[in-house]
């Protein structure tokens, strides 16, 4: 089947054209938002408009200003496009086609300023192919077109734009999806870091309440700022850009993106924390994010909606690692506890040396690992919840020898190659765990468990604390390093 030949979908606001790659149909660049730019840019995303004749979806959308990737690892190699014109989604079904499949709906991550739902690493094909569902892909806004308080200076002007982002895309989801086969009834929102965090917000966001109905968050937690520091960030980046804090904010829409971008750029090496600090993240706002993720979802703001959630063993070798420079112990310590709005944090590292290796155990311990258990735990009482650790090491590696942060996502894609790439060899315990991982995210997907009949799966609950360990050989562990869990709890104020 040539390009002029491939499957055309009809959505609400025009025909497009995919094409068929073996065993998947594939749409790509699919605008599911008007550019946000001009009068539009920092505000709420608008529909998208309407065309005529058929739209081609050959090729990938722009994605959102962000800083270069200078390993050339995270496009594989290629350049697309930056641009602020980047609210565009990728769908990927099955070729032999189907009515009424379940959604998978992918949120990259990459710290809220990187990254793009049309990297290699996260093809769909493979889920698509394999489990009879539609993958869902997007890109958007970033940094600080994407994630500056600005919703206080009034004038439309928004706050947590790139949560709004993705509630349009569910939307869209939600009005489009059963032209390419897929159930917007079913629809499980998954991702990793940054897009994990954005599904905790989700989770606690009234506009997104109805939009998925379950979600699998890999390698984060709920993450916010209090208002009064996204003010005092917003108000530092007007600064660079010479706009007083009294001044006239419609200035904004003229400066020309590359500034911004610039200016963003100085201002996060005056920040404490160094590349531990996040300058832009979600943050508490009334009219979009009233209240922090943990604690509405506490109170039940996502009951019913069953969750997958875990971590990696050791998360933080990806940002602490050997002959990288280290800040300083202290500085450290400090850009943790604001990451994770607490205080004191130095009165239970007792048992951490002050070393790379020290601080990485830290950030895997105290910022992913027990966060996740403490948002599985408030979930647990509204709706099932499983929890997972993923613990597979690539002997020799110098990056994969550690089970770090991000690790996972090429065997929940099956994207293996991305391994290759990056020089490792794939064993045939990687190809296995790779099928468990990709199995049961699949269940997940179709039933709302994750259970297969290779690999069952309890639920996690308080009592037992059921957790599924991927490893050579993937077990279910009761309440793994339970002392170290506590010890944590302790240090969070809870028990």
């Amino acid at each position: 089947m040539n390009a002029m030949e491939g499957p055309v979908a009809v959505t609400n606001y025009g025909r497009i054209r995919g094409q068929q790659s073996g065993d998947v149909n594939v749409w790509r660049g699919v605008p599911y938002g008007a550019p946000p730019v001009g009068k539009l840019r920092f505000r709420a995303p608008e529909p998208p408009e309407s065309w005529t004749g058929i739209r081609e979806g050959a090729t990938f959308g722009p994605v959102s200003h962000q800083p270069p990737d200078t390993r050339g690892t995270r496009f594989g190699g290629e350049h697309p496009l930056h641009s602020e014109d980047c609210l565009y989604l990728n769908i990927w079904s099955p070729a032999d086609g189907g009515e009424g499949l379940p959604v998978m709906f992918w949120i990259h991550g990459g710290t809220f300023i990187t990254g793009a739902g049309s990297q290699p690493l996260f093809d769909g094909s493979s889920l698509a192919a394999r489990g009879g569902v539609v993958v869902v892909t997007i890109n958007y806004r970033l940094g600080p077109f994407g994630f500056l308080h600005l919703s206080p200076l009034g004038d439309g002007l928004a706050s947590n734009q790139g949560l709004l982002d993705q509630i349009a895309a569910l939307e869209w989801v939600r009005g489009n999806i059963a032209a390419f086969g897929g159930d917007p009834n079913r629809v499980t929102v998954f991702g990793e870091s940054a897009g994990s965090m954005s599904i905790a917000a989700l989770l606690a966001m009234p506009a997104a309440k109805g939009l998925f109905a379950g979600a699998i968050m890999q390698s984060g937690a709920a993450q916010t700022l209090p208002p009064r520091q996204g003010s005092e960030i917003a108000a530092a980046l007007l600064a660079e850009l010479g706009i007083a804090p009294d001044g006239d904010p419609s200035a904004l829409q003229s400066i020309p993106a590359e500034e911004i971008m610039a200016a963003a750029g100085r201002m996060s090496l005056k920040l404490p924390g160094g590349s531990l600090s996040m300058p832009f993240q979600p943050v508490i706002d009334g009219a979009t994010l009233p209240e922090d993720p943990a604690v509405a979802i506490s109170k039940g703001a996502a009951e019913g909606v069953p969750l997958l959630i875990g971590t990696n063993l050791e998360e933080g070798n990806l940002f602490f690692r050997e002959n990288m420079p280290v800040p300083n112990f202290a500085d450290s310590l400090k850009a943790l506890e604001m990451l994770m709005g607490v205080s004191g944090l130095g009165e239970h590292v007792g048992g951490y040396t002050p070393s790379w290796e020290g601080q990485a155990e830290i950030l895997t311990d105290f910022y992913f690992w027990s966060s996740s258990i403490s948002l599985a735990e408030h979930q647990e009482i509204h709706a099932p919840v499983w929890m997972y650790r993923f613990d597979l090491k690539v002997p020799g590696h110098p990056l994969f020898g550690k089970a770090v942060h991000g690790a996972e996502i090429p065997y929940v894609f099956h994207n293996l190659k991305h391994l290759q790439r990056l020089g490792a060899e794939v064993s045939p315990d990687m190809t296995a765990l790779a099928d468990a991982m990709q199995e049961a995210w699949l269940a997940f997907a179709h039933r709302g468990d994750p259970s297969t009949p290779n690999l069952p799966w309890p639920g996690y609950h308080p009592g037992d604390r059921a957790t599924l360990l991927f490893a050579e050989t993937p077990e279910v562990v009761l309440d793994p390093e339970s002392l170290k869990r506590k010890q944590l709890a302790a240090a969070r104020g809870e028990h």
